[in-house]
């Protein structure tokens, strides 16, 4: 059975998420985006117990949040046995608003209230059930934002509220203009971005038992490019316990990951639907203490002091 992490831990509405956390960034990417498709990738994560699915408003183009709605209006059975989380915060200067003269962030109350109205319409659902601020926004005005989301809690809208990509300095500014606890905040963790576990970014949030989410687990596939020569070394450490264990290298990787006492939740997007039926198999790997140390060297490369 898969864990599940429970995240408001003081709240009144628990939430929790499944261990595993299927994303989403791709799914407009897919050659075929019919409702009937992407049902299929959501089933197949929940016979796995995957039950929380990342989402952003920006991804695919605005394009992803709007597939997954139109499968959940064909199958809408399946939201109840989902988590979605969805992020808004940056704004992307594409065709579809030519106003826009560059990339830029905006945690702004009336962006984030907007975000949030598109996504719920995109996703053909009443409740996001975390809102994630996608990146720390240098021209953010705390109070403002931090009012904005305790009240889009309080109206039901959202369910709970967490960050992504901030530092604690940037978290401790946000929470300290909130009546509500951030609950996650979404980092690049892998075996190949692993410098979270040393500069205090893991250590803040495992001090205060907030599970960390991981994306881009599997180093956006680069940790399969054979023609690294920097990678050598780990890839022989990963397929050497993936042998050993009877899986992929990507389990063994992302299993490192799930072995870290800190609760790590990694965000893994595919849309190939024979991966995603495997997916589970990473939380069948045994990571010992040597043999995740063993794996940290391989990815530093060099010994410990």
């Amino acid at each position: 059975m898969m864990q599940r992490v429970l995240l408001n831990q003081h709240s009144e509405d628990p939430l929790q998420f499944s261990r595993l956390i299927y994303g989403m960034w791709r799914l407009a990417e897919d050659a075929d985006t019919s409702p009937k498709h992407v049902q299929a990738k959501i089933e197949a994560c929940l016979e796995q117990g995957i039950t929380t699915f990342d989402q952003a408003d920006i991804y695919g183009g605005y394009r992803s949040e709007k597939v997954l709605g139109e499968a959940l209006k064909t199958a809408p059975h399946l939201r109840s046995q989902m988590e979605i989380v969805t992020k808004c915060g940056i704004l992307l200067n594409t065709d579809a608003f030519p106003e826009r003269r560059l990339k830029y962030y905006d945690t702004g109350a009336r962006h984030i209230i907007d975000s949030v109205d598109r996504s719920l319409a995109n996703m053909a659902i009443d409740q996001i059930d975390c809102l994630l601020i996608h990146r720390p926004d240098p021209f953010m005005d705390h109070r403002e934002t931090g009012a904005a989301l305790d009240d889009l809690v309080a109206t039901g809208k959202v369910r709970s509220i967490g960050v992504s990509n901030f530092k604690p300095h940037d978290w401790d500014l946000l929470q300290s203009a909130m009546s509500i606890p951030l609950v996650t905040n979404q980092l690049e963790i892998s075996v190949l971005e692993h410098a979270a576990f040393t500069n205090g970014d893991i250590a803040f949030h495992q001090q205060r038992n907030i599970a960390p989410m991981a994306w881009s687990p599997l180093g956006g596939g680069a940790l399969f490019d054979r023609s690294r020569a920097d990678l050598e070394s780990l890839q022989t450490c990963l397929n050497r316990i993936a042998g050993e264990q009877g899986v992929g290298m990507d389990a063994v990787a992302v299993a490192w990951l799930l072995a870290h006492p800190a609760n790590i939740l990694p965000v893994m997007g595919t849309n190939n639907l024979e991966r995603i039926q495997k997916m589970a198999s990473a939380t069948t790997v045994e990571i010992d203490r040597q043999t995740w140390f063993e794996i940290y060297v391989a990815a530093t490369g060099q010994d410990l002091p």
